[in-house]
């Protein structure tokens, strides 16, 4: 959203903020009774509030409380009665606790300025009331000209809810809920906004469901295990002996075998590449510094060859029956249909160039965003690939000198970089850490999307500096929330549990101060849903008590097993 439209926003607030003569200025009053400094207490008499204004005391509100020239800004958290009854014919104090979360004063030129912190404290009798329109336009709009609008207030739907695209990615951001709350919308939402502002960025989206194809169907490109290449020899020693294994226990002796073997292929195609373009005349050897994670070209071929060359030694390094397992596992991973896209080249060449241009868009034709499927891909090889992608996402923009910005962003997150670190796979952990921790330097960038951050690595989450948190009902869900963001606090997350669909609390550094905000909607054509999930709603109503076909049902199994290389 650009600066002049905001501008707008905050004069109509203006215009109905302003009172007629003969109202009464002080009505819908509070007074200060406690203050420590983070929190202040304001009791309000209940029978003085008119019924159909009386919402502003309520949970996740804003109220102002007026000291000197300013008006302290408060988030109400809690609320109860002085008496433990409802009286109807008496006066009923309320008891509202209010989280102090910044300040609003008048500049010279008229306009409202927000600031977040206390500079005056409220005093014990300070008068507290329903905050303007034009006060909660100022501590919600930021100055920044890459503001974006995401939707609306949720205490006053006449007010915008923005957030600055530049920080909410070179902090990274989160987006947190259970099921069924909205965060694929939310997602799809934040990226067409953020793709708008900047459309050099490149974004790398993990798709576990594959539910974003049809999201943005104009400006991305959808790569799937039929389409995606991504060569073996990309894949670093640990990487490559994850889907060597493929979920199974790893002898250690038939790793080590491996990682010694891949640097020699690598060696070896190293010094038929250089003779055959005249480059060198000495043959480098075993101390040319070339290992098993060196991002150069082999053949399986020539792996195999060596398997047998050390099966053939009288003493040799390794044990023969290792050796032949090995060979077993790497001959049956070769013939697996289901990773064609590590194998499926016929001839070995340095094809990184291809790689990089195919995933992260070069040129990217209007067409920014790559969408990488995973639910037809084997569960046992995804952690492997999303390592691979992160390193090189990672590299990209490391050593693109800043002219390459690139968004890696992880869908399902926690199956990624997994809280236990005995169940999470270390390069995966390691290369997506690195994004949160040194990836801002560079612009690359990291988007996590979960819905159980007590399941996601800590570490992870509080590197992300913005956080879109929905409907979270898991106590330890909503405790992980609170301790990874800095400025988190009981007033914030206290009603996490009870806020709607479509709508989240938005805090971290793109947004002024932290929020509750209804999302904008959709068009239909531009919510993310699974072909399965399409298939269904475009299906004619079944008859209750009709036959089920399981001869049509099965048909369509085999053929999606076919596809999918599952059989």
């Amino acid at each position: 959203m650009t600066q002049h439209v905001l501008a707008d926003e905050v004069a109509q607030a203006e215009v109905v903020d302003r009172r007629s003569a003969d109202q009464d200025r002080e009505r819908f009053i509070g007074r200060v009774v406690s203050c420590d400094g983070a929190f202040a207490i304001i009791h309000a008499d209940a029978v003085e509030v008119a019924s159909g204004e009386a919402d502003y005391w309520s949970i996740g509100r804003l109220v102002s409380i007026d000291v000197e020239e300013k008006r302290i800004v408060g988030l109400v958290f809690n609320m109860n009665l002085l008496e433990a009854d409802w009286d109807k014919d008496t006066n009923n104090i309320m008891r509202i606790q209010a989280e102090l979360v910044g300040e609003v004063s008048d500049g010279e030129d008229g306009r409202q300025y927000f600031d977040r912190g206390i500079t005056t404290y409220p005093y014990l009798g300070a008068k507290a009331h329903k905050i303007r329109k034009t006060d909660l336009a100022a501590v919600h709009h930021p100055t920044d000209d890459d503001a974006v609008k995401i939707g609306r207030l949720s205490q006053d739907a006449g007010i915008a809810a923005v957030v600055c695209v530049e920080k909410l990615l070179s902090r990274h951001f989160a987006v947190v809920g259970t099921t069924g709350v909205g965060k694929s919308s939310t997602v799809a939402l934040l990226l067409r906004q953020v793709i708008a502002v900047k459309p050099d960025l490149r974004v790398l989206m993990f798709d576990p469901h594959n539910e974003y194809s049809n999201a943005f169907s104009d400006c991305s490109v959808t790569i799937d295990t039929h389409t995606l290449d991504l060569p073996f020899w990309l894949f670093q020693h640990e990487e490559f002996a994850e889907v060597v294994f493929r979920g199974r226990p790893r002898v250690e002796e038939e790793v080590g075998a491996l990682g010694d073997l891949i640097a020699i292929a690598k060696t070896n195609y190293a010094n038929k590449r250089a003779q055959n373009n005249g480059i060198v005349k000495r043959v480098l050897d075993s101390n040319s510094g070339i290992t098993a994670d060196s991002p150069i070209p082999y053949r399986m071929s020539d792996l195999f060859a060596l398997i047998e060359e050390e099966i053939g030694q009288l003493e040799g390094r390794y044990d023969r029956i290792k050796l032949r397992s090995l060979k077993n596992r790497l001959d049956a991973l070769v013939n697996d249909p289901r990773y064609r896209f590590m194998f499926a080249a016929r001839t070995i060449e340095d094809n990184l160039f291809d790689v990089v241009s195919q995933v992260f868009r070069f040129p990217h034709d209007n067409r920014p965003i790559t969408i990488l499927q995973l639910a037809g891909m084997p569960t046992e090889v995804v952690n492997s690939v999303v390592s691979v992608l992160c390193r090189i996402g990672f590299d990209l923009a490391l050593w693109g000198d800043g002219a390459c910005e690139v968004l890696m962003l992880c869908e399902e997150a926690h199956r990624y970089v997994p809280g236990e670190v005995e169940t999470g796979f270390a390069p995966t952990r390691q290369a997506i850490a690195r994004i949160a921790k040194e990836g801002r330097k560079f612009g690359c960038y990291l988007g996590v999307v979960t819905q159980r951050p007590g399941e996601l690595d800590a570490t992870i989450l509080s590197q992300c500096s913005t956080v879109f948190a929905m409907r979270l009902a898991n106590d330890r869900d909503q405790e992980i929330i609170r301790s990874a963001i800095a400025d988190s606090s009981i007033g914030t997350i206290s009603f996490l549990s009870s806020i709607g669909n479509r709508e989240a609390i938005a805090f971290g550094e793109a947004v002024m101060t932290p929020m509750r905000i209804k999302f904008s909607d959709l068009p239909y054509e531009y919510i993310p849903r699974a072909p399965l999930f399409e298939h269904a709603s475009n299906r004619e109503e079944t008859v209750p008590g009709a036959p089920v076909d399981l001869t049509m049902i099965l048909d369509r199994m085999r053929a999606m097993s076919r596809n999918t290389g599952v059989l």
